[in-house]
């Protein structure tokens, strides 16, 4: 695999993360639903919102991956951020989520001032589990039939990373 790049979303990427979050295997580990239009993910992403960073990852002119951070905008909660991601079937396990991560992590700590990141993981996601822990994310509990997929309820752990 070449070089993987991380970037700002451009309008120009939209049919791309359409298509990842598309895949089966996306929406099956994230909250996103089945069948979403492109013009859901325009609204969803492709307006500049407070408080919301969109990156991508790319391998020359392809979208592998995509990644929105949100900084909390309640003022107590304002030193803590969420995201959430998602990576092209063919680029898993590639580095595509490690590097999205890495980046996301470096804007929060060292350009915006964030000193917590937290993340919901379903509980059998065992390769996103591996990956937020490499990164120094720790699970910090479990939230039983946190959401219902694929006809059934699952669980999700939280996890949180904080910065010395």
């Amino acid at each position: 695999m070449s070089r993987i790049d991380v970037r700002h979303f451009e309008p120009r990427d939209l049919a791309q993360i359409h298509a990842i979050y598309s895949e089966p295997e996306s929406f099956a580990n994230t909250l996103q639903l089945p069948f979403q239009s492109e013009g859901h993910w325009r609204s969803k992403i492709g307006a500049t919102k407070e408080g919301f960073t969109n990156l991508v990852a790319v391998r020359g002119d392809e979208v592998v991956g995509q990644l929105t951070l949100e900084v909390f905008q309640r003022p107590r909660r304002r030193h803590a951020a969420t995201f959430g991601m998602g990576v092209k079937g063919s680029a898993r396990r590639l580095g595509v989520g490690s590097a999205l991560v890495g980046a996301a992590i470096d804007v929060c700590e060292k350009w915006i001032n964030i000193s917590r990141i937290e993340i919901e993981v379903y509980t059998d996601n065992a390769a996103a589990i591996a990956l937020y822990s490499r990164h120094g994310f720790v699970i910090e509990g479990t939230c039983r039939r946190y959401a219902f997929r694929d006809g059934e309820f699952v669980d999700a752990h939280v996890m949180a990373r904080v910065a010395g």
